[in-house]
């Protein structure tokens, strides 16, 4: 790991580099251009790909096609209109105007014609339904047989061919969903936007669904105050009631069954063997159809059990269970061998290391090890008996590919030199086509030897775009000691002019939520960071040590408190900076959304280290969240109240420092605005004064586009008074 720890002399020569870039300077409006106006802070570099053979990289330049050696460089004009072929269209399910159509999906997995705002003629989609209504979660069975769909929170399956249609499930409704998922388990579990809750088995002709009892989950009603027609039309408020747990209430109880499409029947698992209240984490298939399996955990996932279930009988063998001082993961899935063994991804020693299991959950051996994890696995060669993975061997801020054989030998990191490299195989697994930056580097593109890492041939060079003509501040990987001795991961850019000696406002971008690091070592620039340093601002960015990416082992460390380790650690950044960089300690600045929000409005009632807070969106007591994602960190306010109380932001108002700002948009579905509301409640009882609050209508978790800008200028504007209130 590089570390940088500035000497004043070091500092010294830093400033007259700073400027050194260019004389151009950024307005504000400069730093808010979006898409094809924003201003690039890195040059052009050859967009290249594999050939379909894997003898050669192709590169588009206009109508034009380039053919080049992978090993030497050498160029070669290929014929118009040869070369490597685009994937082959596949057959998909989806719906439109109510209705299940079959139609295709070109390269990335795109829908074709018949989707919502698809391009192309409707008419090329078949219709396999023509009962109208409303419909969700269309999905083609593998062997393009049959196409499942939801409608009502019921499960139909639709034959592609005799358009006859199978009702699997009747008794859904706003209480009952079968075959979708409720808000939480796409949220917290599945993925945001993901509420596919039915799974095909890779041959058709089987499906597993999720059936999700809601009817124990409380309501919550979000209010839209300026609905469409406003004066016009509509002059009361429309709102919206949605199921959604909060910590220690109820959650949906889940089922799992499995219906056979040839014998029309429904085979319910046996799940008895768990809480009721269990969480169904994943749902997958062996690769012959021929079991299925499912990933279960406990409530406040202190456990993960992958189970294998007999489709015939519902009948589960429970496999690998993991268990976790603090919190268990949702676990990948089982990526399998041809012999019917498979790897497993675990972070049983407090890092991620890949596992290789026989069928039937014997453990074979560790294939990795040590105080280090694998972020996931990149390519498997079962001839060679070795597999490629990313890593973090090299340290967490970058990222790095790895190949290992099967029993853990030859261990051997196959991209060279400090930074971030964004790698693509040949079909062989011979070269690596590697584009790699860094803090202090733009991008080279370059092939590499896939065994040893070898550099064979370098094909382009990024120059540093609008830099060279602007004022530009570079960013500086820093290493920063906190309190315990701790090493923090953390970035800084100094003020255009910096000069030692001087203090200088300090900017502190965060969002400090567990494994969500914020700190990366990539040329990667954001115009608005450019434009503070230009104004006079040290922005700092420090990745806490549960965001740190470095494994479970360091993200635990905020277990059962959220954001009591994390403000500590973003205090002594601060104090580093203040220290070692010129930052004025009476002019700090913390801004966050989201969790980042939370950590910014926390560190203003627990800590007089920051002048001002731009709060966005935060929960403000765990206590009002969901339950899958807090429970998870938190625990139930039954077993961790203690924890609930000194993690409260609301519980501290009445210790408010500094000047806070609140932003929320008042239709937020996911972070409630009740938080703020509670808050605000709680700052006026105290008689605070030195906070003030802008609602966004019409705005959810993510702002409305139509008032983006303004939140951004909002949000400068308070900035600025920084520097101009040195004391």
């Amino acid at each position: 790991m590089l570390r940088v720890s500035p000497t004043p002399c070091l500092l010294l020569v830093l400033s007259t580099l700073l400027p050194a870039q260019g004389a151009q300077r950024l307005t504000f409006e400069d730093s808010q251009r979006r898409g094809a106006l924003a201003l690039r802070w890195e040059g052009v570099v050859p967009q290249l790909r594999w050939t379909e053979d894997g003898m050669h990289l192709e590169s588009r330049e206009g109508r034009e096609r380039f053919l080049i050696d992978p090993r030497t460089g050498e160029r070669s004009k290929a014929e118009t209109g040869g070369g490597a072929e685009a994937p082959a269209a596949r057959k998909v399910a989806l719906v439109r105007d109510g209705d299940v159509y079959l139609g295709t999906a070109g390269p990335g997995g795109r829908r074709g014609p018949g989707r919502p705002g698809a391009s192309g003629p409707a008419a090329t989609a078949e219709r396999l339904t023509t009962d109208g209504g409303e419909k969700r979660e269309a999905h083609l069975s593998g062997d393009g047989q049959n196409a499942s769909y939801v409608s009502g929170n019921d499960l139909f399956v639709v034959g592609v061919a005799d358009k006859a249609v199978w009702r699997i499930t009747d008794d859904g409704g706003p209480e009952l969903f079968h075959g979708l998922l409720d808000w939480v388990y796409q949220e917290e579990i599945y993925g945001r936007g993901d509420f596919q809750g039915h799974w095909w088995a890779p041959q058709g002709g089987k499906l597993a669904f999720l059936s999700l009892d809601e009817s124990p989950v409380k309501e919550f009603t979000i209010v839209d105050h300026v609905p469409d027609g406003f004066l016009e039309r509509e002059r009361s408020v429309v709102t919206e009631v949605a199921n959604y747990p909060k910590v220690g209430d109820p959650n949906p109880f889940a089922r799992l069954s499995i219906a056979d499409c040839a014998s029309k029947q429904v085979v319910a698992v046996d799940l008895s063997m768990f809480p009721k209240d269990l969480l169904v984490m994943r749902v997958d298939w062996t690769p012959d159809g021929s079991t299925l399996l499912a990933t279960i955990s406990d409530r406040i996932q202190t456990w993960a059990e992958l189970g294998a279930i007999d489709p015939a009988t519902g009948k589960l063998t429970r496999w690998i269970r993991e268990d976790s001082s603090t919190w268990v993961n949702r676990p990948e899935s089982p990526i399998w061998l041809a012999d019917g063994s498979f790897l497993w991804l675990s972070e049983r020693t407090g890092y991620q290391h890949v596992y290789h299991y026989a069928k039937g959950g014997k453990l074979l051996g560790a294939v990795t090890s040590g105080e280090w994890q694998v972020r996931n696995i990149v390519r498997v060669d079962e001839a060679g008996k070795v597999l490629w993975f990313e890593g973090t061997k090299d340290g967490a801020t970058g990222r790095h590919l790895y190949r290992v054989g099967f029993d853990g030998s030859g261990l051997v990191c196959v991209t060279p030199g400090v930074g971030t490299h964004s790698f693509e195989l040949d079909p062989a697994g011979a070269l690596v086509l590697d584009r790699w930056s860094a803090m202090d580097r733009p991008t080279t593109v370059r092939v590499l030897d896939a065994t040893n890492g070898a550099v064979l041939t370098e094909l382009g060079q990024a120059d540093k775009g609008a830099a060279e003509r602007y004022a530009f501040s570079e960013r500086q990987r820093v290493t920063i000691p906190a309190r315990d001795g701790y090493e923090l991961d953390a970035c800084v850019m100094l003020p255009i002019g910096w000069q030692e000696g001087g203090k200088y406002p300090v900017f502190l971008p965060t969002y400090s939520g567990p494994d969500a690091p914020t700190v990366r070592d990539s040329w990667s620039h954001s115009t608005y960071h450019q434009f503070l340093c230009q104004q006079g601002f040290v922005v700092l960015q420090v990745n806490v040590r549960s965001a740190s990416g470095r494994g479970q082992k360091h993200t635990g460390t905020c277990y059962k408190q959220l954001g009591v380790q994390e403000l500590e650690d973003l205090e002594d950044a601060v104090d580093h900076v203040c220290g070692k960089f010129g930052g004025d300690p009476t002019r700090v600045a913390i801004s966050g959304w989201s969790f980042g929000g939370f950590i910014t409005a926390y560190a203003l009632t627990h800590s007089d280290k920051f002048a001002l807070g731009l709060a966005g969106a935060g929960v403000y007591d765990w206590r009002l969240y969901d339950t899958v994602y807090t429970e998870r960190y938190m625990r139930t306010p039954t077993d961790n109240l203690a924890g609930y109380e000194a993690t409260s932001v609301i519980e501290s108002a009445k210790d408010l420092r500094g000047h806070l700002v609140l932003l929320h948009g008042s239709m937020d579905d996911n972070v409630h605005m009740q938080n703020t509301m509670q808050f605000l409640w709680e700052l006026q009882k105290a008689g605070k004064q030195n906070f003030e609050l802008m609602i966004y209508p019409k705005s959810r978790h993510k702002l409305n586009i139509a008032v983006n800008a303004h939140s951004q200028e909002l949000q400068w504007l308070r900035l600025s008074r920084l520097l101009t209130s040195a004391k």
